[in-house]
């Protein structure tokens, strides 16, 4: 029960941004290895807000979210946008140069000293063989709470139907009225919105610092990869199976090989099933 209960604590960490990386493949086809830098900018932005200007965690954490959609806008606007034509091999690698970026730039502002944010200090609650933190309560339920508000958005909502609309195709969408231009840039708002959160929710678990988001990319790669890159319900999915994975190994062998489950889960899920669990498999003609 605890190693169940410590695997959705992972997944809750991992889930919001996993989602926010396959909106963003599904709207643009590529793999923004950015998303990782972009946790680490609304970590420290949320950290910012919380301990030097004294907000409480669940005021400082829109704004680190707001910091995270609007670095992600720039970066799109500064770098993808120019390239989009380019294809999906040349962003990804601008990506990695935008992490790289947003990683030093941190690292300039901030030092590379480890940081936390202002927490109370309370004590776990203890049930049985079972210990649960109430900051890992809070995790999980934001998170859960999340996730399941950008599913009914996408199902329900006319902007999410529009959001689905021109990520599977954004020629027709186009044609039948849909402004897909708008729609990018709300895909991006919220896919920001959930990268940034996922941020905020690693700084309340781990240690707050510069090269945080290489830490949390391979994990949120895994998820969005084994799930299905571009079905967010297959990312959470993702990120419960990685949750898992990482926690079982946690049993068995030393905790610091749970930083390579997520590159063992890439390759198996790229070598049995590259469409992924959910996703839909392509069909070349």
């Amino acid at each position: 029960m605890q190693t169940i209960l410590n695997a959705i604590s992972s997944a809750a960490i991992i889930a919001p941004a996993a989602v926010g990386f396959t909106l963003l493949f599904a709207l643009f086809r590529f793999a923004n290895f950015a998303v990782g830098a972009l946790m680490t900018l609304g970590a420290f932005a949320c950290w910012t807000l919380n301990v030097p200007v004294g907000l409480p965690l669940w005021l400082a954490a829109p704004g680190g979210m707001a910091v995270a959609a609007a670095g992600l806008w720039l970066a799109d606007r500064l770098a993808y946008a120019p390239l989009r034509a380019a294809g999906g091999a040349t962003l990804l690698l601008v990506s990695i140069a935008v992490a790289l970026v947003v990683e030093n730039a941190l690292r300039l502002g901030y030092g590379g000293q480890i940081r936390g944010f202002d927490l109370p200090l309370s004590r776990p609650w203890v049930l049985g063989p079972v210990r649960l933190a109430p900051e890992q309560l809070g995790v999980i339920a934001v998170s859960a709470a999340s996730v399941a508000g950008v599913m009914l958005w996408l199902s329900l909502s006319r902007w999410g139907r529009a959001v689905r609309a021109a990520a599977d195709d954004p020629t027709l969408a186009a044609v039948r009225g849909v402004p897909v231009g708008k729609i990018h840039a709300a895909g991006i708002a919220g896919a920001g919105a959930l990268v940034g959160l996922g941020g905020v929710l690693a700084g309340v678990d781990l240690a707050i610092e510069p090269g945080l988001g290489w830490a949390l990319i391979i994990p949120v790669l895994a998820a969005a990869i084994l799930g299905g890159v571009g079905s967010p319900m297959g990312a959470v999915l993702g990120a419960l199976l990685v949750g898992l994975a990482e926690e079982v190994t946690a049993l068995v062998m030393s905790p610091s090989y749970k930083a390579a489950v997520g590159f063992v889960v890439i390759v198996l899920a790229l070598l049995l099933r590259p469409y992924g669990l959910l996703g839909r498999e392509l069909v070349r003609k």
